[in-house]
Formats: structure tokens, C-alpha cells, sequence
């Protein structure tokens, strides 16, 4: 371990204030640190391992393409890049897939479909896109300008323009900004996840959505960590009733991959044309045959068993001792504890449970198959510390 950190002291950029953890192995919702220490992680990789670590049949499927190719550019065809995308829409009801490498990039895709839509059909001075205030939709120059945190603000003046922020669930305040401004799009995320983990009302969102229909803007759901089964639901959106316009989606798609997506419904489709947009690595085959295994497990019964390990976690968290309150949805779930959130979380890892934070609480992202007994491990160190 003092090997490796004093390496990425010397060699990494300072850019992560690391738990001093080596991880060197995993299995489920199990990892192993070089001392030999078990831990049950609560995190899965901010969202990402979706089906823990080391799951056999994602390495089947991506050791099965490996040894086929692992590469080929975007000027020929791959069948795991088209079988993902036909999948992605099959799923969602949309039309086409831009594919990425992270989140932040399906933003940038989305917020060019969205200024180049407006352009055509609403008016060349037609590009500001309205987000939340605590919202995250990346660290990218234009993701972090349309990120409504001023925390993340500081140091990197100037951004590029167009992007204004209201109110989480004030429906006024969005309708304010569109009236006095000249709007191509409205970019969410149904639970904000950085900024909390606060779901957004059913109402506020469907508000969003019939006033982006009346008003001729898009309505584009950021996916990034609510999505591919997180919530419950395949996406969170699901659970609004609502249709977008676009959807960005990525960490858990990819199972352990990196691989980002912007899926377009029917007024963004055409939007894309050759030499508009493109990524060496997207639609990369092997991370593409990843997500396509990691989507066509995530079905009805896994969802059911989100929802009841959710149920569980809010049953045995919302009158615990030292805990505030508990907010989100599926296995995306903030704890706010009485206590430091980050010194929970920090006596939680001494225990052998791995937890994350958002703000002041403390998060919950653990693998959707997560055993229940690990589950009720990781609350009954949860409750404890939080008790102290």
C-alpha cells in the first residue's frame, strides 16, 4: 500500500482526496484490499459496477469480444455498437444513439443536438438551456458551465454562455427564465445526485415536460447515474410518465467500461449529420458488448428486487438513531446523519463497509444484485455508527 500511494502521490494529479484503501481484487459486492481486509462496498464504482465486481457472465461477454477485436474505428461497422444502440431504443422508445466514453461527453452530444435543433427550427438566437441549481452534469468547460453548483465554478472563468439555472421544483422560476429568454432546451436529472440525492417532484416534472411541449424547446433527461436500472425503473424518468426528448445515459451502462450515449427521440434524431460530432472510442466493441449483456439482464425481476432492497433500506433508515433523514430512490439513496457525513463514512470503512457522500449525507450506490445478507451488514455498521 505505501508503495502505491507514495506512486500516485508522486506520479497521479491531485485531483481525488483518496479513502487509504488498495483495493487489488473483488467478487460481487465484495473487495479485498493488499492487507487482506474484506470490505462490502456500498458505492459499486459511484454507480458503476452494476452488477458488482467480477461478474461472470459481463467478463464472458467482454473476453468474447476481446478475442474477436477489441477496436475498430468509427469509419467501419461493429456489431456490438449497433446491437447497443438498436437495444437502447428498443428500450426507450427513441431513435438513434450517439455513442461516448463518459457521461459528461453524452452531455456535450446532447447540449449540441439541442442548440443545433433550435438553430433550425426555433431561431439561430435560440440557444440557452436551462439546468437546476445543484444539479451535475459534468467536469467538461460546457458540462461544468451547465452545472449549477458555484463550487464547481471557481478558478475556470470564463464558460461559455447559454446556460441559466432555476430552482429545483420551482415551475415559476423555470417559466420565468423562458419568458425572458430565448430557450432551446431544459436539461434535468430526475434525482440529483451530487447535488444530495434529491428526487425532483412528479408534478415539477411533468410541468418541465408540457412546457418544453408548448414552447418548442427539448426536454433532455441527464441519465449519467439514475439511469440503467438505478432507481428502480430501467430509467429514472420512468417513473414521471413522461417522454424526452433526449436522454444521456453512462456508469452503469458500461458495467465497469467506459461508454456514454446520447439517445435522441423523434424531433432530435436527424439532428446529427456526417462531420457534426465524433469520438475515436465510441461505440468501442468491447465496452459496447459489456453494455449490451449489462441492459439485457437488467428486466423486470431485477428491477422488482431493487425496489424491495430499496423498500428494506428506508424501512431500517428513516427513524434510526442519529439519522436525519433518508432521501432518493432504488439504490440511490442519501442518508443525512446527525453527524459529519464524511466522518460516518470514514467510521463505516474501519468497520469493513465502503459508503460515498453527497454533501451532507451520506450515499448509498451499492450493486443492484447485492446480496440481501451484505445489505443488512452494511445498514446494521450504518446504524451503528451513526448511533455512536
Amino acid at each position: 500500500m505505501n508503495n502505491v500511494k507514495e506512486l500516485d502521490n508522486l506520479y497521479v494529479a491531485n485531483t481525488y482526496a483518496r479513502f487509504p484503501v488498495n483495493i487489488v481484487k473483488g467478487k460481487c459486492s465484495y473487495c479485498y484490499d493488499d492487507k487482506g481486509v474484506k470490505y462490502i462496498d456500498m458505492g459499486a464504482g459511484i454507480a458503476v459496477n452494476t452488477f458488482g465486481y467480477s461478474d461472470a457472465a459481463w467478463k464472458k461477454a467482454v473476453i468474447n469480444q476481446l478475442n474477436a477485436f477489441q477496436h475498430t474505428s468509427n469509419l467501419y461497422y461493429s456489431e456490438p455498437c449497433a446491437l447497443l444502440a438498436k437495444t437502447l431504443c428498443e428500450k426507450t422508445d427513441m431513435k438513434k444513439v450517439f455513442f461516448s466514453n463518459s457521461g459528461a461527453e453524452a452531455n456535450e452530444c446532447a447540449i449540441k443536438v439541442a442548440r443545433k435543433y433550435a438553430a433550425e427550427k426555433l431561431g439561430k438566437d435560440c440557444y440557452n438551456i436551462i439546468t437546476l441549481k445543484n444539479g451535475f452534469h459534468g467536469r467538461t468547460i460546457a458540462t461544468l458551465a451547465a452545472t449549477g453548483q458555484d463550487v464547481f465554478h471557481k478558478n475556470f472563468a470564463p464558460f461559455p454562455d447559454g446556460f441559466l439555472y432555476a430552482d429545483a421544483n420551482d415551475i415559476n422560476g423555470v417559466k420565468n427564465l423562458m419568458e425572458n429568454n430565448k430557450v432551446a432546451a431544459i436539461m434535468i436529472e430526475c434525482v440529483q445526485g451530487e447535488g444530495g440525492v434529491n428526487p425532483l417532484t412528479c408534478e415539477f416534472v411533468k410541468e418541465l415536460s408540457e412546457l418544453c411541449g408548448k414552447t418548442g424547446a427539448l426536454l433532455i433527461i441527464d441519465e449519467v447515474q439514475t439511469g440503467n436500472g438505478r432507481t428502480g425503473k430501467l430509467y429514472a424518468y420512468m417513473h414521471y410518465g413522461i417522454k424526452p426528448d433526449i436522454i444521456t445515459t453512462a456508469k452503469g451502462l458500461g458495467g465497469g467500461l467506459p461508454i456514454g450515449a446520447c439517445i435522441m427521440g423523434e424531433k432530435a434524431e436527424k439532428m446529427l449529420s456526417y462531420g457534426d460530432h465524433g469520438s475515436t472510442f465510441g461505440g468501442n466493441p468491447v465496452s459496447c458488448a459489456g453494455a449490451l449483456n449489462i441492459l439485457n439482464r437488467i428486466d423486470d425481476k431485477l428491477l422488482a428486487e431493487v425496489n424491495r432492497k430499496s423498500e428494506y433500506i428506508f424501512n431500517r433508515l428513516k427513524n434510526a438513531k442519529g439519522v436525519i433523514s433518508v432521501s432518493g430512490k432504488g439504490l440511490m439513496i442519501g442518508v443525512k446523519p446527525e453527524k459529519d457525513a464524511k466522518a460516518v463514512v470514514n467510521a463505516c470503512m474501519e468497520k469493513g463497509v465502503l459508503f460515498l457522500t453527497a454533501k451532507d449525507k451520506v450515499r448509498l450506490l451499492p450493486a443492484l444484485n447485492i446480496p440481501f445478507s451484505a445489505l443488512k451488514i452494511a445498514l446494521d455498521v450504518l446504524c451503528a455508527v451513526c448511533a455512536e
